[in-house]
């Protein structure tokens, strides 16, 4: 089974985070929330106090499917603060594999130069960190190995996005109707 991290820093968008791990362990894919902060509790935007299941020293950086970043000021800036997530999610797209983010977090990629070359969405207000990339104002953008989700209103469509590419076009139908979409 393909290994997924989202990857969980105080301050991140609740939604965000919540909605692909419900979306993608629905849909049977083998998902973990991983802390980079120094506790594996971790408090969101709107202050709900998440746990995590693994602590960022723990995670198999090498060998998983997809890392997935939430949005939210907060979250965002403790990603970009975070050397060896940065690190690992620069040799994650390097290998080709998916380096997925929404909301303000593709921010993150974009000034670290993961999205060169690349077409990707953004928050309004963080197209300027965009270094490199195509912004291109969707809700979600797919280029190749990178996913991008525009804000906490997409949470769904990228969630979505995400297990369609995991698991494909029948099993994301079957979730779809078990949420009655």
């Amino acid at each position: 089974m393909k290994k997924v991290y989202i990857f969980l820093g105080d301050g991140f968008e609740t939604v965000e985070a919540l909605m692909s791990v419900d979306v993608l362990r629905r849909g049977g894919v083998d998902v973990e929330t991983v802390s980079i902060m120094n506790d594996i509790k971790v408090l969101s935007s709107h202050n709900v106090e998440v746990k995590a299941d693994i602590m960022l020293k723990d995670a198999e950086l090498d060998s998983c499917e997809m890392m997935i970043l939430p949005g939210g000021l907060g979250g965002t800036n403790n990603i970009k603060a975070n050397d060896k997530l940065i690190s690992a999610l620069k040799a994650q797209a390097e290998k080709g594999k998916y380096v997925c983010a929404i909301c303000a977090a593709p921010s993150a990629l974009g000034i670290n130069g993961i999205l060169k070359g690349k077409k990707a969405t953004v928050y309004p207000g963080f197209e300027a960190e965009m270094k490199g990339a195509e912004v291109t104002g969707e809700n979600v953008t797919v280029d190749g190995n990178i996913i991008t989700g525009k804000g906490p209103g997409m949470a769904l469509e990228f969630a979505l996005t995400l297990l369609n590419t995991l698991k494909g076009e029948k099993v994301c139908a079957d979730v779809k109707a078990g949420m009655l979409l």
